[in-house]
């Protein structure tokens, strides 16, 4: 696992731009908002990805339909998700999303005045096909009224040749980030890969050409996702599987691993995957290293799909998914840790809640406490 702390790319573009249920009660077994509760997607829909806005809106999308060629909803919440507004479709094109192998999902990334930003891997059937007929990677942004999305466009220029998943962040300056890895051009094989970033200035309204982010030499898991934050200070973070630094795994087959993050009053926390484990660390924003890293507890070694929520009091939920594969779902697990990374209550886990090709996203309620959605 390698991260990219990129001086370099962010100077140069800084050039061109100037119903749920309790999981865990209070610790001291009073009856007061537990600490975290268990949420189900709405309409029975599969791969969660939650933001909350600086207003404490929860916003979320989800996918429907065929795994192969499917549709991604949006709602959002401004009572911490017990209840959602009525669904609105994201793809214009039906069936333009892709759900096969879990880490293809839509993602989302809220930015200025909490505009909604969504990316995902297009289907078999999205349009425009790129060239030798491979899919595009399409992204849209909801509108200005917030009544419905803007029709889907393609980002990709060049850098075709997306397998894994893609990814778009934002920050409260504008910028929109979206971000996937590709062979560069005229090459192919995985050593061959590089992380790509289409930069955005004005809310995503239009991107720059995509700029390669990552070194030739480092190569980038195919089917894997890969993680990508702008922080409060608009810092851009990328991590993505590679051959080595973080967290070396050497493996023979399509470990198909996803990342998160998540910002809180100490900085940003970053999650991944490494042979059936779960870990976050903390990211030292000046050179992009990772320390004080936390396994998830247990024995379990099936685990996957890594989720970050931290509160304003600097507690962090970490929430993953156990027994998830290909074709196969799982369980939801979880684990809450205080300011100082001591444990918080015991464990939580939902047995067998997460269907065939879901995942887990967790959010800070904004009353208090944490939600993990599956």
């Amino acid at each position: 696992m390698q991260l990219e702390f990129h001086h370099g790319l962010l100077a140069v573009l800084a050039v061109a731009a100037a119903a749920w249920s309790v999981a865990a009660g209070a610790p001291d077994g009073s009856s007061r908002a537990p600490l975290v509760v268990e949420r189900r997607v709405p309409d029975g829909g599969i791969q969660p990805q939650a933001a909350v806005d600086d207003h404490g809106t929860v916003h979320l999308i989800y996918f429907r339909g065929d795994p192969s060629h499917g549709d991604v909803f949006y709602v959002r919440s401004t009572d911490g998700g017990t209840t959602f507004s009525p669904a609105i479709q994201v793809n214009h094109q039906p069936g333009s999303a892709i759900a096969t192998g879990s880490v293809r999902g839509a993602q989302i990334a809220v930015g200025r005045n909490g505009r909604v930003h969504v990316a995902w891997n297009g289907s078999g059937a999205a349009l425009p096909k790129a060239p030798s007929g491979v899919g595009p990677l399409l992204y849209a942004r909801l509108n200005d009224s917030g009544a419905a999305f803007e029709p889907e466009r393609n980002i990709i220029r060049q850098a075709y040749g997306i397998d894994g998943g893609s990814t778009v962040t934002a920050d409260g300056a504008g910028h929109v980030y979206v971000v996937w890895h590709a062979p560069a051009s005229g090459e192919k094989g995985e050593e061959h890969r590089r992380v790509w970033v289409a930069r955005s200035s004005n809310e995503g309204k239009t991107f720059d050409d995509e700029t390669a982010a990552s070194q030739p030499s480092t190569g980038a898991c195919g089917c894997c996702g890969l993680g990508a934050f702008a922080d409060s200070r608009a810092t851009l973070y990328l991590l993505y599987r590679s051959a080595s630094e973080i967290d070396r795994w050497q493996v023979g087959a399509c470990v198909m691993s996803t990342q998160a993050f998540a910002e809180g009053p100490s900085g940003v926390l970053t999650g991944w995957e490494t042979q059936g484990q779960v870990y976050f660390g903390q990211i030292d924003s000046t050179n992009g290293q990772v320390s004080h890293v936390t396994a998830g507890p247990g024995p379990d070694r099936t685990r996957k799909h890594p989720a970050l929520a931290i509160d304003s009091e600097g507690r962090v939920l970490f929430a993953w998914t156990e027994g998830t594969a290909w074709n196969k779902g799982g369980s939801a697990a979880w684990q809450m840790f205080d300011s100082a990374g001591r444990t918080v209550a015991e464990p939580g886990r939902a047995d067998g809640v997460v269907p065939i090709w879901g995942l887990v996203s967790a959010y800070a309620r904004p009353g208090g406490g944490f939600a993990v959605v599956y």
